[in-house]
Order: structure tokens, then C-alpha cells, then sequence
């Protein structure tokens, strides 16, 4: 196992720990938990390109990471009534439509180049820093309502577009695509 996969791990250990002190009540120690999960974020995709250790497991092990963290606190700050329910259906909804899609593929047995979108890099910037803004107001006692609104509509346009373009994506590489294990057969014109 690489550094850098190792660290995608740790984020993944990370989810129940920030579960846990959300819901304990110990939010300064779940914002700071938040904050080094995201850290490591960074920390492993440079790390493996400086390292030169990209590999096959951690190219899927990054967006699982990601969205395991992002789905499970936008559930609970829904939860704990800290950001609207409404926004944490959505983003959990964007995130069910993409995994359909790839398992539409594989049923249907297509390849499916996995390759993010320049809008859904934008959405996890924006749900990081909602999450990160929303936790931060929660561990210091602060509210900040304007500024909360913007970023949670934001997030929201965000996501939607997100889930706008992978469903367009999707059905567009579905409908090029053949079968995995097909040959193309090419009829020569009858005589």
C-alpha cells in the first residue's frame, strides 16, 4: 500500500470519529477532525503525484473517501438542523444517480471512462466549505446566517449542475458505447 492511499485511508477512519463527536456534542474536536480529513485530502493526491504513486486503488479510493465524508456530515448537520434537510436530500440524491449510473453500465456490461467533471470538482469544493463553514459556527458558538444562505444555495446550484452533467455524460457514453467483450463486426457491402 502507497503513502498516499494510506492517507486516503486515514480519511476514511476519520467519517465515525467526526460521526461520533457531532453527535457527543464535542464539535470543536469534530471541526478539527473535518478540517484534517480535507487536509489529507490534498495531502494524498500530491503525494502521489509527487511520489509517483498513482495507482488503481487509490484513483477509486479518493471519491469514495470523499463522498463517504461529505454524505455522512451533510446527513447529520440535516440531522442536528444545521443546514436544511432539503440540501443533504440533494446531495445525497446526486450521489445514489452517479453510482446508478455506473451500475447501469455494468449491468448493461459498458465501459465507462470514470473521469470527473470541471462543475462537479466545483461542487465538492462547495460542499467542503459549507460542511468546514457550517461545523467552524457550530464548534465556536457563532451563527452567521447571510453568509450561511449563500453557501448553502450555492451548494445546491452546484450540485444540481453536477448531477445536471453526469446524468448528460452518462447517457451519452452509454449510448457510444459497446458492450465490453464485443467485437465490432464489419459487414462488407453485398456483392
Amino acid at each position: 500500500m502507497t503513502i498516499a492511499n494510506l492517507i486516503t485511508m486515514l480519511r476514511i477512519l476519520l467519517v465515525p470519529v467526526i460521526i461520533w463527536a457531532l453527535l457527543s456534542g464535542a464539535t470543536v474536536f469534530a471541526f478539527v477532525a473535518f478540517l484534517l480529513a480535507g487536509l489529507s485530502d490534498a495531502v494524498d493526491g500530491t503525494v502521489a503525484r509527487m511520489l509517483d504513486q498513482q495507482t488503481e486503488l487509490g484513483t477509486a479510493l479518493d471519491p469514495v473517501a470523499d463522498k463517504l465524508m461529505l454524505v455522512s456530515v451533510f446527513v447529520l448537520l440535516a440531522w442536528l438542523d444545521e443546514i436544511p434537510l432539503w440540501l443533504a436530500i440533494l446531495v445525497l440524491s446526486r450521489d445514489v444517480l452517479i453510482i446508478a449510473g455506473f451500475l447501469l453500465a455494468f449491468i448493461l456490461g459498458r465501459a465507462v471512462e470514470i473521469r470527473p467533471l470541471m462543475v462537479s470538482k466545483a461542487n465538492t469544493f462547495a460542499q467542503i466549505v459549507l460542511a468546514a463553514f457550517v461545523m467552524g459556527l457550530l464548534a465556536f458558538g457563532l451563527e452567521m446566517p447571510i453568509a450561511t444562505t449563500i453557501l448553502v444555495y450555492t451548494t445546491a446550484a452546484l450540485t444540481a449542475a453536477s448531477a445536471i452533467a453526469y446524468t448528460v455524460q452518462g447517457m451519452r457514453d452509454l449510448s457510444a458505447s459497446e458492450p465490453v467483450g464485443e467485437k465490432q463486426v464489419t459487414r462488407r457491402p453485398a456483392a
